[in-house]
């Protein structure tokens, strides 16, 4: 089953400010004469930019399969994770360091291994994580409001 990501006001409002930044500064560069003919190298870098976020905005998902377990894509990023190597899922926390595949806040932070975690942010984290138990219902599901002792 694939899950798309959720999309948040704070990071669509990030991609899509920064994107019309950069584009709106080339074009009124170009109208203006500004840039000069051996300055054009610097559109295909601004562009490549301009791709990759678009592509990490858009092209950012989940899924869960028996064969593979919880595969991840975020853009030019992906991986997956054997659904027996995760060990508990917190929800309706954000993480803001580490690995992100993620498009929101207030997602799933998986944790697998001994100390690997991964955030993640499908549409409907109770959903995600109803499918995720039916594959391994061994996974310990917290809130994230419990106290750090």
């Amino acid at each position: 089953m694939i899950f798309d990501s959720k999309k948040d006001i704070l990071f669509s409002a990030i991609i899509l400010g920064i994107n019309s930044f950069l584009i709106g500064i080339t074009i009124v560069g170009i109208i203006n004469g500004e840039m000069e003919k051996d300055e054009y190298w610097t559109l295909i870098l601004i562009l490549a930019i301009v791709g990759l976020l678009f592509w990490l905005y858009f092209g950012t998902n989940y899924e869960l399969s028996k064969k593979d377990g919880l595969i991840y894509r975020s853009g030019p990023f992906n991986g997956k994770i054997n659904t027996d190597r995760i060990t508990e899922i917190i929800k309706g926390k954000t993480l803001w360091v580490g690995f992100r595949p993620a498009t929101a806040r207030k997602g799933l932070i998986i944790k697998y291994d001994k100390y690997n975690e991964l955030y993640i942010s499908p549409k409907t984290n109770e959903l995600f994580i109803s499918k995720i138990l039916e594959l391994n219902n061994k996974i310990k599901i917290s809130d994230g409001q419990e106290e750090l002792k």
